[in-house]
């Protein structure tokens, strides 16, 4: 099967998950007609949600637009690049929302030992080989270490030394490292270095999928909990987050997970079968549930409403990676240790 013709059987799953959710936001706007006496004190509240939904929609088709060019271009730079691109402008979104918030931190020391550590990661990877678990070790050392040796210039008052230690050591783990397992996956398995510089079509699916699992989990919670939700979660780390928004997650997970894996057997044969294509879409639409919460702590200890402003309705890059940083390492640790195809 030819590379453009998986594309445009991605094209078609898309459409159908798109237009789903079109009929779900329709079927919103019915019911208000149905329930006339909630019609006025929500009418403002609908029409914001209807805007956001939009935004939100448009800025994910860019996205996926992007995703896809870059997954037919098959390029090993193009796939290392964009994951850079959005580890340099998360890193930076981090440290504004610290600034903003009078956390004493290191901003230019964290965003040249980001730039660092996936030069050199990246950099074994174009060169056909699979970095060395070392790298993180020593790189979080490094930051560790030179952190605290920054310290030394200013004067210490309270907590502060420990942490602007902290904040910087947290964010580099929180952001490249667990990011960059995106870049792992994409060279699993035996041929994951067939052709130096060119992406093997497998790795590629293997990420292909977890983005949309991931995503489409986000989306779930989203839909469903705009439509039904009633039961909050965790109302005091997120207010809109419920337990009807949390069931539609892992109904859409499910529902795209075992999608694509039935469109795709053989590119995404990696997975070791539909049982553990079941057991992975638990597991991963739990700590995308997770990463978007561990966000939002760091959002409201902060007092940020979003890490930035790159995609209308989504916020920045960060509010873009954080339910990936989770699911990535997660996927990649199944496939090692469980399926040993990493």
């Amino acid at each position: 099967m030819t590379c453009r013709a998986n594309v445009v059987k991605l094209m078609r799953f898309g459409h159908v998950m798109v237009d789903f959710c079109e009929n779900e936001l329709q079927r919103t706007h019915l019911l208000s007609w149905i329930h006339p006496s909630m019609a006025d004190p929500s009418q403002p509240q609908s029409s914001s949600k209807s805007l956001v939904f939009v935004k939100r929609t448009s800025s994910t088709l860019f996205l996926w637009a992007l995703v896809t060019a870059v997954f037919m271009s098959q390029l090993a730079w193009a796939y290392l690049g964009a994951i850079t691109l959005l580890v340099m402008i998360a890193m930076l979104e981090y440290f504004k929302m610290l600034k903003a918030a009078k956390v004493a931190c290191f901003p230019v020391f964290g965003l040249l030992t980001a730039v660092g550590y996936c030069g050199v990661i990246h950099w074994q990877f174009l060169q056909g080989r699979q970095p060395d678990g070392n790298i993180d070790i020593f790189f979080t050392c490094f930051v560790a270490i030179g952190s605290f040796i920054l310290q030394l210039r200013r004067k210490i008052i309270g907590v502060e030394p420990l942490m602007a230690v902290a904040v910087n050591v947290l964010g580099f783990v929180y952001i490249p490292v667990l990011f960059n397992f995106a870049a792992r996956i994409l060279f699993v398995g035996d041929h994951g270095f067939e052709t130096i510089g060119v992406i093997n079509y497998q790795g590629a699916f293997l990420l292909l999928w977890l983005l949309a699992v991931t995503k489409f989990t986000d989306m779930g919670a989203y839909i469903t909990g705009s439509l039904i939700g009633r039961h909050k979660m965790i109302p005091h780390v997120s207010p809109a987050k419920t337990w009807e928004g949390f069931a539609g997650a892992i109904f859409f997970t499910q529902l795209v997970g075992i999608g694509l894996f039935l469109l795709f057997p053989d590119e995404l044969v990696l997975l070791g079968g539909m049982m553990h294509v079941i057991i992975l879409g638990f597991v991963l639409s739990l700590l995308a549930v997770v990463g978007d919460l561990a966000e939002s702590i760091l959002k409201r200890s902060l007092s940020a409403k979003d890490s930035g402003q790159m995609l209308p309705g989504i916020g920045g890059s960060l509010d873009l990676i954080d339910s990936i940083c989770f699911t990535a390492p997660a996927l990649f640790f199944y496939l090692h240790w469980i399926l040993h195809t990493a």
